[in-house]
Protein backbone atom coordinates (compact mmCIF):
# COMPACT_ATOMS: atom_id res chain seq x y z
CA UNK A 1 0.00 0.00 0.00
CA UNK A 2 0.90 3.66 -0.86
CA UNK A 3 0.74 5.66 2.39
CA UNK A 4 -0.29 10.02 0.62
CA UNK A 5 -0.31 12.54 3.46
CA UNK A 6 -2.55 15.31 2.18
CA UNK A 7 -5.58 15.33 0.48
CA UNK A 8 -5.14 18.61 -1.12
CA UNK A 9 -5.69 18.29 -5.23
CA UNK A 10 -1.62 17.32 -5.20
CA UNK A 11 -2.45 13.82 -2.74
CA UNK A 12 -5.37 13.06 -5.23
CA UNK A 13 -3.14 13.49 -8.54
CA UNK A 14 -0.64 11.17 -6.97
CA UNK A 15 -3.53 9.04 -5.49
CA UNK A 16 -5.46 8.93 -9.52
CA UNK A 17 -2.42 8.03 -11.04
CA UNK A 18 -1.39 5.02 -8.74
CA UNK A 19 -4.79 3.79 -9.08
CA UNK A 20 -4.82 4.13 -12.40
CA UNK A 21 -2.11 1.41 -12.46
CA UNK A 22 -3.89 -1.14 -9.90
CA UNK A 23 -1.74 0.12 -6.62
CA UNK A 24 -2.90 0.14 -3.49
CA UNK A 25 -3.47 3.89 -1.88
CA UNK A 26 -4.75 5.07 1.17
CA UNK A 27 -4.95 9.19 1.68
CA UNK A 28 -4.83 10.56 4.99
CA UNK A 29 -5.77 14.21 5.19
CA UNK A 30 -5.73 16.20 8.74
CA UNK A 31 -8.21 18.27 7.94
CA UNK A 32 -11.91 17.42 7.71
CA UNK A 33 -12.26 18.65 4.36
CA UNK A 34 -10.71 17.11 0.93
CA UNK A 35 -9.14 19.57 -1.47
CA UNK A 36 -6.93 22.00 0.30
CA UNK A 37 -7.20 25.27 -1.19
CA UNK A 38 -9.48 24.18 -3.77
CA UNK A 39 -12.40 23.92 -1.70
CA UNK A 40 -15.51 25.48 -1.78
CA UNK A 41 -18.54 27.47 -0.33
CA UNK A 42 -22.59 27.01 -1.54
CA UNK A 43 -24.26 29.75 -2.93
CA UNK A 44 -27.26 30.18 -3.80
CA UNK A 45 -26.15 27.98 -7.60
CA UNK A 46 -23.00 26.88 -8.05
CA UNK A 47 -20.55 26.41 -5.19
CA UNK A 48 -17.40 29.35 -5.37
CA UNK A 49 -13.91 28.64 -4.17
CA UNK A 50 -12.68 30.01 -1.04
CA UNK A 51 -9.24 31.31 -3.01
CA UNK A 52 -9.79 32.40 -6.53
CA UNK A 53 -8.69 29.93 -9.06
CA UNK A 54 -8.88 29.55 -13.17
CA UNK A 55 -6.84 28.17 -15.98
CA UNK A 56 -5.14 28.70 -18.75
CA UNK A 57 -4.55 27.00 -22.19
CA UNK A 58 -0.82 26.62 -20.98
CA UNK A 59 -1.84 23.78 -18.30
CA UNK A 60 -2.08 20.86 -20.70
CA UNK A 61 -1.48 18.60 -17.72
CA UNK A 62 -4.93 19.77 -15.80
CA UNK A 63 -6.87 20.32 -18.80
CA UNK A 64 -6.20 16.17 -20.19
CA UNK A 65 -7.37 15.36 -16.80
CA UNK A 66 -10.11 17.07 -16.57
CA UNK A 67 -10.91 15.89 -20.16
CA UNK A 68 -10.31 12.33 -19.08
CA UNK A 69 -12.45 12.63 -16.01
CA UNK A 70 -15.41 13.86 -17.76
CA UNK A 71 -15.40 17.43 -16.55
CA UNK A 72 -15.92 20.31 -18.90
CA UNK A 73 -13.82 23.43 -18.98
CA UNK A 74 -15.61 26.56 -20.51
CA UNK A 75 -13.33 29.41 -22.19
CA UNK A 76 -14.20 32.83 -21.41
CA UNK A 77 -12.55 36.38 -21.59
CA UNK A 78 -11.38 37.48 -18.48
CA UNK A 79 -10.84 41.37 -18.81
CA UNK A 80 -8.35 42.97 -17.17
CA UNK A 81 -7.91 46.50 -15.35
CA UNK A 82 -5.80 48.49 -13.30
CA UNK A 83 -7.66 50.93 -11.10
CA UNK A 84 -5.26 53.98 -10.81
CA UNK A 85 -5.86 57.61 -9.73
CA UNK A 86 -9.47 56.81 -8.88
CA UNK A 87 -10.04 55.48 -12.21
CA UNK A 88 -10.42 52.17 -13.55
CA UNK A 89 -8.59 51.80 -16.92
CA UNK A 90 -9.37 48.47 -19.07
CA UNK A 91 -6.60 46.93 -20.51
CA UNK A 92 -7.36 44.53 -22.79
CA UNK A 93 -7.07 45.43 -26.04
CA UNK A 94 -4.20 47.23 -27.90
CA UNK A 95 -6.08 50.84 -28.07
CA UNK A 96 -6.99 50.56 -24.37
CA UNK A 97 -3.53 50.12 -23.50
CA UNK A 98 -1.99 52.90 -25.91
CA UNK A 99 -4.82 55.06 -23.77
CA UNK A 100 -3.42 54.28 -20.15
CA UNK A 101 -1.78 57.36 -18.66
CA UNK A 102 0.57 56.32 -16.85
CA UNK A 103 2.91 55.01 -19.46
CA UNK A 104 4.29 57.01 -22.63
CA UNK A 105 4.23 55.22 -25.93
CA UNK A 106 7.82 54.17 -25.56
CA UNK A 107 7.20 52.73 -22.32
CA UNK A 108 3.99 50.83 -23.47
CA UNK A 109 6.43 49.58 -26.48
CA UNK A 110 8.89 48.19 -24.52
CA UNK A 111 5.93 46.86 -21.77
CA UNK A 112 4.34 44.67 -24.96
CA UNK A 113 7.54 43.46 -25.66
CA UNK A 114 8.05 41.89 -22.30
CA UNK A 115 5.00 40.36 -21.97
CA UNK A 116 4.96 38.88 -25.92
CA UNK A 117 8.60 37.60 -24.09
CA UNK A 118 10.86 39.14 -26.42
CA UNK A 119 13.75 40.73 -25.40
CA UNK A 120 14.92 43.87 -26.97
CA UNK A 121 17.88 45.81 -26.57
CA UNK A 122 20.60 47.98 -28.37
CA UNK A 123 23.96 47.88 -29.22
CA UNK A 124 24.63 50.92 -30.00
CA UNK A 125 22.11 52.22 -31.88
CA UNK A 126 21.81 48.98 -33.49
CA UNK A 127 18.46 46.83 -31.77
CA UNK A 128 18.71 43.26 -30.83
CA UNK A 129 15.39 41.65 -30.62
CA UNK A 130 15.45 38.09 -29.42
CA UNK A 131 12.87 35.66 -27.29
CA UNK A 132 13.47 34.67 -23.60
CA UNK A 133 14.34 31.41 -23.60
CA UNK A 134 15.02 29.29 -20.46
CA UNK A 135 13.36 30.59 -16.98
CA UNK A 136 16.38 29.04 -14.98
CA UNK A 137 19.06 31.87 -15.80
CA UNK A 138 16.89 34.56 -14.44
CA UNK A 139 16.45 32.78 -10.65
CA UNK A 140 19.59 34.66 -9.67
CA UNK A 141 18.34 37.87 -11.63
CA UNK A 142 16.12 40.36 -9.08
CA UNK A 143 13.25 41.36 -11.24
CA UNK A 144 13.38 44.99 -10.15
CA UNK A 145 16.60 45.25 -11.92
CA UNK A 146 15.68 43.38 -14.74
CA UNK A 147 12.52 45.09 -15.22
CA UNK A 148 14.41 48.52 -15.15
CA UNK A 149 17.14 47.30 -17.71
CA UNK A 150 14.45 45.53 -20.30
CA UNK A 151 11.76 47.92 -20.04
CA UNK A 152 11.70 51.14 -18.95
CA UNK A 153 11.59 52.97 -15.22
CA UNK A 154 8.27 54.11 -15.91
CA UNK A 155 7.00 50.30 -16.87
CA UNK A 156 8.64 49.27 -13.24
CA UNK A 157 7.13 52.07 -11.64
CA UNK A 158 3.95 52.71 -12.57
CA UNK A 159 2.73 49.13 -14.00
CA UNK A 160 4.90 46.10 -12.00
CA UNK A 161 5.82 47.65 -9.06
CA UNK A 162 2.20 47.53 -7.80
CA UNK A 163 1.82 44.29 -8.57
CA UNK A 164 4.85 43.23 -7.17
CA UNK A 165 4.08 44.77 -3.80
CA UNK A 166 0.10 43.13 -3.80
CA UNK A 167 1.81 40.03 -4.18
CA UNK A 168 4.93 40.15 -2.44
CA UNK A 169 4.45 42.83 0.12
CA UNK A 170 6.96 43.72 2.16
CA UNK A 171 9.14 40.79 0.14
CA UNK A 172 8.95 42.35 -3.45
CA UNK A 173 12.39 43.76 -3.77
CA UNK A 174 13.57 39.63 -3.36
CA UNK A 175 11.71 38.38 -6.11
CA UNK A 176 13.42 37.16 -9.05
CA UNK A 177 13.26 37.50 -12.78
CA UNK A 178 12.41 34.03 -13.47
CA UNK A 179 8.77 34.45 -11.54
CA UNK A 180 7.96 37.53 -13.47
CA UNK A 181 8.95 36.15 -16.51
CA UNK A 182 6.91 32.78 -15.89
CA UNK A 183 3.85 34.63 -15.08
CA UNK A 184 4.09 36.24 -18.41
CA UNK A 185 4.45 32.85 -20.04
CA UNK A 186 1.87 30.94 -18.51
CA UNK A 187 -0.65 33.77 -19.12
CA UNK A 188 -4.15 32.60 -20.93
CA UNK A 189 -4.23 33.05 -24.75
CA UNK A 190 -5.17 36.58 -25.63
CA UNK A 191 -7.88 38.16 -28.16
CA UNK A 192 -6.45 41.17 -29.34
CA UNK A 193 -10.41 42.13 -29.76
CA UNK A 194 -11.92 41.14 -26.36
CA UNK A 195 -8.73 40.34 -24.10
CA UNK A 196 -7.51 37.10 -22.03
CA UNK A 197 -9.09 34.05 -22.29
CA UNK A 198 -9.23 31.86 -19.51
CA UNK A 199 -10.69 28.45 -18.11
CA UNK A 200 -12.73 27.54 -15.61
CA UNK A 201 -14.66 24.13 -15.24
CA UNK A 202 -18.30 23.85 -15.68
CA UNK A 203 -19.70 24.26 -12.13
CA UNK A 204 -16.51 25.12 -10.44
CA UNK A 205 -13.10 24.08 -9.18
CA UNK A 206 -14.86 21.74 -6.57
CA UNK A 207 -16.49 20.00 -9.60
CA UNK A 208 -13.05 18.64 -10.73
CA UNK A 209 -11.85 18.28 -6.99
CA UNK A 210 -15.17 16.10 -6.88
CA UNK A 211 -14.11 13.85 -10.15
CA UNK A 212 -10.65 13.23 -8.90
CA UNK A 213 -12.30 12.06 -5.17
CA UNK A 214 -14.39 9.58 -7.40
CA UNK A 215 -11.82 8.31 -9.24
CA UNK A 216 -10.07 7.67 -6.23
CA UNK A 217 -12.63 5.91 -4.33
CA UNK A 218 -14.33 7.80 -1.14
CA UNK A 219 -13.24 4.84 0.56
CA UNK A 220 -9.47 5.32 0.23
CA UNK A 221 -9.43 8.84 1.69
CA UNK A 222 -9.65 9.38 5.26
CA UNK A 223 -10.27 13.08 7.03
CA UNK A 224 -9.49 13.70 10.46
CA UNK A 225 -6.35 11.54 9.51
CA UNK A 226 -3.02 13.20 10.85
CA UNK A 227 0.16 11.48 9.95
CA UNK A 228 2.09 11.80 13.19
CA UNK A 229 5.69 9.86 11.94
CA UNK A 230 7.43 7.15 9.43
CA UNK A 231 9.62 4.32 10.50
CA UNK A 232 12.58 5.02 10.85
CA UNK A 233 15.66 3.48 9.13
CA UNK A 234 16.92 3.44 5.51
CA UNK A 235 13.25 2.66 4.09
CA UNK A 236 9.93 3.87 5.39
CA UNK A 237 7.83 0.82 6.19
CA UNK A 238 5.10 1.84 8.15
CA UNK A 239 3.14 5.12 8.96
CA UNK A 240 1.31 5.77 12.30
CA UNK A 241 -1.52 8.25 12.03
CA UNK A 242 -3.89 10.40 14.92
CA UNK A 243 -7.29 10.05 14.61
CA UNK A 244 -10.11 10.59 17.09
CA UNK A 245 -7.63 10.68 20.20
CA UNK A 246 -5.99 7.09 18.72
CA UNK A 247 -3.02 6.19 17.06
CA UNK A 248 -3.12 3.63 14.31
CA UNK A 249 -0.10 2.03 12.27
CA UNK A 250 -0.07 1.23 8.72
CA UNK A 251 2.15 -0.60 6.75
CA UNK A 252 3.82 0.90 3.75
CA UNK A 253 5.66 0.24 0.68
CA UNK A 254 6.01 3.97 -0.40
CA UNK A 255 4.83 7.52 1.27
CA UNK A 256 4.31 11.03 -1.05
CA UNK A 257 4.13 13.58 1.15
CA UNK A 258 1.88 16.13 -0.53
CA UNK A 259 1.82 18.53 2.19
CA UNK A 260 3.63 21.71 3.18
CA UNK A 261 7.45 21.58 3.84
CA UNK A 262 7.07 21.78 7.55
CA UNK A 263 4.72 18.51 7.18
CA UNK A 264 8.20 17.52 5.28
CA UNK A 265 9.74 18.28 8.18
CA UNK A 266 7.83 17.00 11.04
CA UNK A 267 7.60 13.72 9.11
CA UNK A 268 11.64 13.45 8.47
CA UNK A 269 13.55 16.12 9.65
CA UNK A 270 14.20 17.42 5.71
CA UNK A 271 14.49 21.23 6.44
CA UNK A 272 13.55 23.27 3.09
CA UNK A 273 15.51 26.60 2.80
CA UNK A 274 11.89 28.10 0.81
CA UNK A 275 9.58 30.88 2.43
CA UNK A 276 6.54 31.14 2.35
CA UNK A 277 3.37 33.88 2.45
CA UNK A 278 0.11 33.74 3.60
CA UNK A 279 -3.05 34.89 2.48
CA UNK A 280 -6.60 36.61 3.91
CA UNK A 281 -9.28 36.07 1.04
CA UNK A 282 -12.55 37.34 1.38
CA UNK A 283 -16.09 36.67 -0.77
CA UNK A 284 -18.65 38.82 -0.91
CA UNK A 285 -22.13 38.47 -2.25
CA UNK A 286 -23.37 41.65 -3.47
CA UNK A 287 -26.71 42.59 -5.12
CA UNK A 288 -24.70 44.88 -7.61
CA UNK A 289 -21.88 44.83 -10.47
CA UNK A 290 -19.72 47.41 -9.43
CA UNK A 291 -16.80 47.05 -12.63
CA UNK A 292 -17.22 45.56 -16.13
CA UNK A 293 -14.08 43.58 -14.54
CA UNK A 294 -12.80 40.12 -14.32
CA UNK A 295 -9.38 41.08 -12.32
CA UNK A 296 -8.33 44.48 -11.27
CA UNK A 297 -5.01 45.18 -10.06
CA UNK A 298 -5.02 48.32 -8.13
CA UNK A 299 -1.94 50.99 -8.40
CA UNK A 300 -3.50 52.92 -6.08
CA UNK A 301 -3.84 52.72 -1.87
CA UNK A 302 -5.99 50.03 -0.37
CA UNK A 303 -6.27 48.17 2.18
CA UNK A 304 -6.78 44.94 0.26
CA UNK A 305 -3.77 43.81 -2.51
CA UNK A 306 -6.82 42.56 -4.98
CA UNK A 307 -10.33 43.21 -6.02
CA UNK A 308 -11.41 40.00 -8.10
CA UNK A 309 -15.13 40.54 -9.72
CA UNK A 310 -15.68 36.72 -10.65
CA UNK A 311 -19.19 37.22 -11.49
CA UNK A 312 -17.75 39.56 -14.44
CA UNK A 313 -16.07 36.20 -15.53
CA UNK A 314 -18.68 33.61 -14.93
CA UNK A 315 -22.08 35.36 -15.22
CA UNK A 316 -24.61 35.51 -11.68
CA UNK A 317 -27.18 33.26 -12.74
CA UNK A 318 -24.78 30.06 -12.24
CA UNK A 319 -25.02 31.79 -8.71
CA UNK A 320 -28.64 32.33 -8.12
CA UNK A 321 -28.23 35.91 -9.56
CA UNK A 322 -25.57 37.15 -6.89
CA UNK A 323 -22.85 39.29 -7.55
CA UNK A 324 -19.50 37.60 -6.56
CA UNK A 325 -16.75 39.21 -5.52
CA UNK A 326 -12.59 38.47 -4.15
CA UNK A 327 -10.65 40.47 -1.76
CA UNK A 328 -7.70 39.18 -1.22
CA UNK A 329 -4.20 40.50 0.20
CA UNK A 330 -0.62 38.06 0.94
CA UNK A 331 0.79 38.20 3.94
CA UNK A 332 4.09 37.89 4.46
CA UNK A 333 5.15 37.74 8.03
CA UNK A 334 2.22 36.67 10.69
CA UNK A 335 3.36 39.43 13.22
CA UNK A 336 1.65 41.99 10.41
CA UNK A 337 -1.77 43.52 12.05
CA UNK A 338 -3.70 42.32 9.30
CA UNK A 339 -2.44 38.84 10.35
CA UNK A 340 -4.20 39.75 13.70
CA UNK A 341 -7.05 40.93 13.05
CA UNK A 342 -10.60 38.64 13.14
CA UNK A 343 -11.81 37.57 10.39
CA UNK A 344 -14.92 39.88 10.93
CA UNK A 345 -12.41 43.01 11.81
CA UNK A 346 -10.96 42.42 7.99
CA UNK A 347 -14.33 42.31 6.40
CA UNK A 348 -15.62 45.49 7.89
CA UNK A 349 -12.34 47.25 7.15
CA UNK A 350 -12.12 45.53 3.38
CA UNK A 351 -16.08 46.54 2.74
CA UNK A 352 -14.78 49.88 3.60
CA UNK A 353 -12.63 49.70 1.30
CA UNK A 354 -14.41 48.80 -1.50
CA UNK A 355 -16.69 52.02 -0.54
CA UNK A 356 -13.68 54.10 -0.67
CA UNK A 357 -13.59 52.96 -4.55
CA UNK A 358 -16.64 53.04 -5.33
CA UNK A 359 -18.75 54.83 -3.81
CA UNK A 360 -21.90 53.37 -4.90
CA UNK A 361 -21.75 50.76 -2.98
CA UNK A 362 -23.05 50.07 0.36
CA UNK A 363 -21.46 47.98 2.75
CA UNK A 364 -24.52 47.02 4.67
CA UNK A 365 -26.10 45.72 1.38
CA UNK A 366 -24.01 42.52 1.22
CA UNK A 367 -25.94 39.30 1.20
CA UNK A 368 -22.60 37.52 2.67
CA UNK A 369 -19.06 37.72 3.43
CA UNK A 370 -17.07 34.24 3.72
CA UNK A 371 -12.93 34.77 4.97
CA UNK A 372 -10.19 31.97 4.53
CA UNK A 373 -7.10 32.00 5.62
CA UNK A 374 -3.73 29.96 5.09
CA UNK A 375 -0.61 30.77 6.68
CA UNK A 376 1.32 29.25 3.68
CA UNK A 377 -0.56 29.72 0.33
CA UNK A 378 2.43 30.46 -2.09
CA UNK A 379 6.27 30.30 -1.85
CA UNK A 380 7.99 33.92 -2.47
CA UNK A 381 9.86 33.00 -5.09
CA UNK A 382 13.32 34.74 -4.12
CA UNK A 383 17.08 35.06 -5.66
CA UNK A 384 18.17 31.12 -5.55
CA UNK A 385 14.97 29.59 -5.30
CA UNK A 386 16.04 26.58 -7.67
CA UNK A 387 18.60 25.82 -5.11
CA UNK A 388 16.11 24.95 -2.85
CA UNK A 389 13.06 22.81 -4.19
CA UNK A 390 12.64 19.62 -2.88
CA UNK A 391 13.19 15.96 -4.78
CA UNK A 392 10.46 14.35 -5.91
CA UNK A 393 11.87 11.29 -5.12
CA UNK A 394 14.13 11.70 -1.15
CA UNK A 395 15.16 8.19 -1.04
CA UNK A 396 19.31 9.84 -1.24
CA UNK A 397 18.41 12.60 1.56
CA UNK A 398 15.78 10.95 3.74
CA UNK A 399 15.01 6.95 3.11
CA UNK A 400 13.95 4.66 0.69
CA UNK A 401 10.32 5.09 -0.26
CA UNK A 402 9.91 8.65 0.78
CA UNK A 403 8.12 11.31 -2.11
CA UNK A 404 7.50 14.59 -1.74
CA UNK A 405 4.26 16.46 -3.88
CA UNK A 406 3.93 19.81 -1.93
CA UNK A 407 4.20 23.13 -2.90
CA UNK A 408 8.37 23.34 -2.92
CA UNK A 409 8.22 20.73 -5.30
CA UNK A 410 9.76 21.74 -8.99
CA UNK A 411 6.55 21.66 -10.89
CA UNK A 412 5.63 24.58 -8.83
CA UNK A 413 8.19 26.60 -10.09
CA UNK A 414 8.30 29.96 -11.50
CA UNK A 415 5.12 30.19 -10.28
CA UNK A 416 2.21 28.10 -8.18
CA UNK A 417 -1.07 26.82 -10.24
CA UNK A 418 -3.18 24.13 -9.97
CA UNK A 419 -1.76 22.58 -12.77
CA UNK A 420 1.54 22.54 -10.36
CA UNK A 421 -0.19 20.61 -7.89
CA UNK A 422 -1.42 18.02 -10.58
CA UNK A 423 2.17 17.35 -11.97
CA UNK A 424 3.66 17.02 -8.75
CA UNK A 425 1.36 14.24 -8.07
CA UNK A 426 1.90 12.55 -11.04
CA UNK A 427 5.44 13.15 -10.94
CA UNK A 428 5.87 10.96 -7.47
CA UNK A 429 3.27 8.45 -8.69
CA UNK A 430 5.25 7.91 -11.69
CA UNK A 431 8.28 7.71 -10.15
CA UNK A 432 7.00 5.02 -7.62
CA UNK A 433 6.05 2.73 -10.61
CA UNK A 434 9.01 3.21 -12.54
CA UNK A 435 8.54 5.64 -15.60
Amino acid sequence: MIGVVGGGLAGLAAAYRLREAGREVRVFEAGDEIGGLARSYETAGDPIEAFYHHLSRAEETILELADGLGVKVEWRVGRTATYADGVVHPLDTPWQILAYPRLSTIDKLHLAALVSEIDVRFDGMVPRVERYGDLEEYDDVPAERFLRERTTDRVYENFWAPLLEAKFGSRAGEVSAAWLLGRVRFRGERDLLRGEILGYPDGGIGVLVDALIDAVGRETIETGARVTCLSPGDAVESLTVERGGKRERHEVDGVIIAAMPSVLESLTGYECGIEFQGTICSVVSAEQSLTDTYWLNLADETPFGLFVEHTNFIPPERYGGEHLYYLASYVQNPDEELWGLSNREVERRWLRGVADLFPEFDPESTNWVRTARNPQTAPIYDLGYLDRVVPYDLAEEVADGVYYAGMASRAQYPERSLNGAIEAGFACADRILGH
